[in-house]
């Protein structure tokens, strides 16, 4: 039996260091393509932006050369000029910008120097930025963040983002068209004067947004009855989407359930859905609202709070936090009226399908499909 957990030990270190390895050599790869672009974007954008070269040269440099090494790809005219804008939006890494003395340098050197993003020497720059989120991307993913976003800021805010939740380009994609970056931290809350560990009420303010998109809703089944009804139509279109719910919030989140039940001094209470959070070692309520906010859903969620707090909660967890999601909201005097509760709380809005940005709609997939996805994962759980 020993030999046998040895056995079992060994692989399990075995796997870890494989792991790793792969891990390390991937990132290294992926640096070395990332620095090999910036040089090849500096030397590019040093030439053609001093009028050194021609309109066309990049175009003559891209097919001479597709027939100098046959079979190359990712260098076609507009990958170059991709390259380019690569370099020169990351040029501030770099301690000095170009001087003139670059265009000598470039014209006489045999090679092209990319030493520059292996070897960066940099004052901060705005939020940080993580220069292992930063090589940890592929060119692809930059390309994206650079085209689609117009400051410092955001383009590091991503950059985080995607190479801590290991985002493909589609979903890069889907966030910067919500434009996560300025609805993250937005939520109408009360987390800074009712959470006594500043951190943790900033990552909560981070962690919610003040819009979320409900793109799986019936809309059709909506507006048909009383609010009540709507309510709950809402309800179930997230538990039976929940892993879709769950993605809009990142990573930590796990489903608890929905109508909870709790019964305190003889009264009944139900919580509409009731997740848990790892990072924040808290549960956290959703309370929905098929209408506009109204101050007395906060006493409602107050007391639900109240009711986790006192007979829910274990040892080892925080004050548990809840959301209202309702569908509109004037964050303002949500904030004001907010100020004399004491449980952790936040308000939030949604967005249907039928509200959506066109644009949005055209790179999403149709809800159809998504719940085939989500559906057919499903089945596959349910058969391990």
């Amino acid at each position: 039996m020993n030999e046998q957990n040895n056995i079992s030990n060994a692989v399990v270190l075995i796997k870890t260091a494989i792991l790793q390895s792969q891990a390390r050599a991937a990132a290294a790869v992926n640096q070395e393509q990332l620095a090999l672009y910036y040089g090849i974007g500096k030397f590019i954008s040093l030439n053609t932006r001093s009028g050194e070269w021609g309109t066309g040269a990049i175009k003559q440099i891209s097919e001479k050369l597709n027939v100098e090494l046959p079979g190359l790809r990712g260098f076609s005219e507009a990958n170059i000029k991709k390259m380019r804008l690569f370099y020169e939006q990351w040029q501030v890494l770099e301690n000095r910008s170009p001087s003139a003395n670059d265009l000598q340098e470039i014209d006489f050197e045999p090679s092209i120097d990319f030493s520059p993003i292996l070897s960066i020497n940099r004052s901060p720059l705005a939020n940080d930025l993580n220069l292992m989120d930063f090589v940890s991307l592929g060119f692809t993913l930059h390309y994206e963040i650079l085209s689609k976003t117009s400051t410092i800021e955001e383009r590091v805010f991503y950059i985080h983002q995607a190479a801590t939740l290991k985002w493909d380009k589609y979903t890069l994609r889907d966030q910067l068209k919500k434009d996560l970056y300025h609805h993250q931290g937005k939520i109408a809350n009360n987390f800074l004067s009712t959470m006594p560990d500043y951190k943790q009420a900033f990552r909560a303010i981070q962690m919610f947004k003040d819009e979320y998109l409900l793109d799986f809703i019936n809309v059709e089944e909506l507006g048909v009855r009383d609010e009540e009804v709507d309510e709950r139509v809402i309800e179930n279109s997230i538990v039976h989407n929940v892993k879709n719910f769950i993605m809009t919030f990142g990573k930590g989140f796990a489903f608890i359930g929905n109508q909870v039940h709790f019964d305190k001094l003889g009264h009944d209470h139900w919580v509409d859905l009731l997740f848990y959070n790892r990072d924040l070692e808290r549960t956290v309520v959703f309370e929905l609202k098929a209408g506009g906010f109204k101050v007395a859903y906060l006493a409602q969620l107050s007391a639900y709070l109240r009711i986790l707090n006192d007979d829910d909660r274990r040892a080892n967890e925080k004050a548990p936090i809840g959301i209202i999601l309702c569908k509109e909201a004037d964050k303002t005097y949500v904030e004001y009226v907010m100020q004399d509760f004491k449980q952790p709380m936040g308000v939030a809005t949604y967005k249907t399908a039928e509200e959506m940005d066109p644009e949005l709609l055209q790179v999403l997939p149709p809800k159809e499909e998504l719940q085939k996805l989500l559906q057919n994962a499903s089945h596959k759980e349910e058969n391990l």
